[in-house]
């Protein structure tokens, strides 16, 4: 009767060794090593996951990993006075499967970078030009803010609610770099006040404890 219960314990333990063994620890996930020197994404196709199908070989060119549109000033005329050129895997083909991307965010004076968040990646970035106010909000609603100028660089935690302001009278713009090869945004005061269906009303009036005139005055600003 002993012997069969240290045997059962010793055939749990052993069990309990192997699945640990198995399962993907954090300390060990990443990224799969490629299999390919190159998969420059097929836009053109449908994907369900999270890389886009390959390009044949014979169809790859050397503009597939090239991208000059940061080289290029955006236009800040608009309700935010800012403008997002966005260098990820749909403009910038060769990022495919390489878990990175790049913006550019230009300012004009007094301009924002509204708050957002990226679902899919941490960021870094590094001032250019002007005098920008970066904050960040944990979810535990700690607020971290810096006054950065040009040459000064930020970080931003993946997931996390984040702002750039510009302070300055003049145009102001800087680079930002992401671990995803799309990295998404979510835009707070476009979700809230600019979805396609409305959120209902009556979520926004309980969520601001404001009436419905408030509510629609918001929308107005959003009418595009």
């Amino acid at each position: 009767m002993v012997a069969s219960s240290a045997s059962s314990l010793i055939l749990l333990c052993l069990t309990v060794s192997l699945l640990l063994l198995l399962l993907p620890l954090p300390s060990h996930c990443a990224d799969p090593d490629p299999l390919l020197d190159l998969c420059v994404a097929n836009l053109t196709a449908s994907t369900s996951s999270s890389n886009f199908p390959c390009k044949l070989p014979s169809e790859v060119t050397a503009d597939d990993f090239v991208f000059d549109g940061l080289s290029k000033q955006g236009n800040v005329t608009n309700l935010f006075g800012v403008a997002v050129t966005t260098g990820n895997v749909l403009s910038f083909p060769g990022l495919n499967t390489l878990g990175l991307s790049m913006n550019r965010v230009d300012f004009g004076p007094g301009g924002i970078n509204p708050p957002h968040s990226h679902p899919r990646a941490s960021e870094i970035g590094i001032v250019i030009e002007g005098k920008i106010l970066s904050g960040i909000v944990t979810t535990k609603n700690v607020y971290y803010g810096k006054v950065l100028t040009a040459g000064q660089v930020f970080a931003v935690p993946r997931g996390l609610v984040h702002f750039e302001l510009n302070l300055g009278q003049t145009k102001a713009f800087f680079f930002t770099a992401f671990n995803s090869h799309l990295p998404g945004s979510t835009v707070l005061p476009l979700s809230l006040f600019a979805a396609a269906p409305s959120i209902p009303m009556e979520v926004l009036t309980k969520t601001y404890l404001v009436d419905e005139d408030a509510i629609n005055a918001m929308k107005s600003k959003f009418v595009f």
